[in-house]
Parts: structure tokens; sequence; C-alpha cells
């Protein structure tokens, strides 16, 4: 991969970490309201910490063999395997609770040590995954999709703008259109990107 290309992927992630950061403080004295689904707002931050501290987590494990090439081969083999939802949920909730009762720092101080450690790696770098090895360069791309995306759940919880970091999107569209086009449904994304239709009932690249 190109020094660029890394560098971009990078930038991207720092964008959503910095904004999934931002975010949180909003929450201040709203942790037990609605945040997703059962979730509440604590919960789903401690979810979306999730994505930060997995990088870290998975650096600590490289690994020999490189097996999984993309990030969207990630989602898709990620997907295949999807775990139980209840323990999902369930595990969203204990992340909430581990950050303690300054989850605003919590997540700063976890977000501060994630970005430092990534600016020390390289592209190459090899990470353990759940669905097999990856190179960095391909695995942080999924963790800014997942920021970008439950700070966008976040944002819309606290009916706050979506103001959405302009390289975090971008990286995370293209994911979602990799996806779409993969399952079959690029075509129904194309006509509701470009106003032509709505999207159908229940529509989901995951």
């Amino acid at each position: 991969m190109a020094d660029s290309s890394w560098d971009g992927r990078r930038d991207a992630f720092r964008e959503a970490t910095m904004w999934f950061v931002e975010t949180t403080r909003s929450c201040a004295g709203r942790w037990d309201e609605v945040g997703l689904g059962e979730w509440t707002v604590r919960d789903l931050v401690g979810h979306t910490s999730r994505a930060l501290l997995t990088v870290e987590a998975y650096l600590d494990q490289p690994c020999a063999f490189v097996v999984v090439p993309s990030a969207a081969e990630y989602f898709t083999s990620s997907l295949a395997t999807r775990g139980d939802p209840a323990a999902v949920a369930q595990r969203g909730r204990d992340a909430g609770a581990a950050l303690g009762p300054d989850v605003v720092r919590s997540v700063s101080d976890i977000a501060s040590r994630v970005l430092d450690r990534i600016e020390g790696e390289r592209a190459d770098a090899t990470v353990a995954t759940p669905v097999g090895g990856m190179y960095l360069a391909d695995y942080l791309p999924t963790r800014t999709f997942e920021l970008t995306v439950h700070t966008s759940d976040l944002a819309a919880a606290l009916g706050l703008t979506l103001d959405v970091p302009q390289g975090a999107a971008i990286e995370s569209l293209d994911l979602a259109g990799q996806l779409a086009a993969r399952s079959g449904q690029g075509g129904a994304m194309l006509l509701a990107a470009t106003g032509r239709r709505a999207l159908p009932t229940g529509f989901t690249v995951l």
C-alpha cells in the first residue's frame, strides 16, 4: 500500500475518533436515555468505544498469516458468522459500565492512547481479528465505519446535527457502497442516493 493511502486511512480514522469524542461530551447527564434499540446512551457509547479498543487489542496479537484481504471481506465474513444478538447487546452494556463514572474522560483517554498507537504503526502491521488475520491498513477502515455509523446513531439519539467529518464520511460511504454491491443491492442504493427511488423497507448493507 502506498504511504499516501495509509495516511488517508489514518486520517479518516482520526476524524471519526475525534467526532466520537466530541459527541460523547454532549452526553453528560443523558446516559440513561434511549440510545439505540435496547441500549441506553451509555451502552451505545460503550459499544462504540470498542471500535477503538479492538484496534489496540488486536495489534497486541500479531498473526503469522493474513487471510482477510479487505475491509469489505471482513464484514462479509463477520456477517456470515454473526454472534448471538443478545450477547452483542450485553457486550455493549458491559463496555458502557467499564467506562466508569467519568465516561467522557474515559473515552478521551482511550482515544488518545489508540491514536498515538496508530501513528507509530505501519500499514503492513498484522492484527488477529475474529475472522482471521488482516493487515492493519485493511482493518482500520472497518473501525472508521463503526465509529462513524455509531457516532451518527449517538448524535441522532441526542438530537444533534449529523455533522460527519468529510474524510470519515467518504471512507464509510465507500465501504457501504462496496457492501451493497457485494450483496446485490448496489442498484437500490444508487437510485436512492440520486433521489430516484426510496430505499426498500428494511434496507441495510449489513
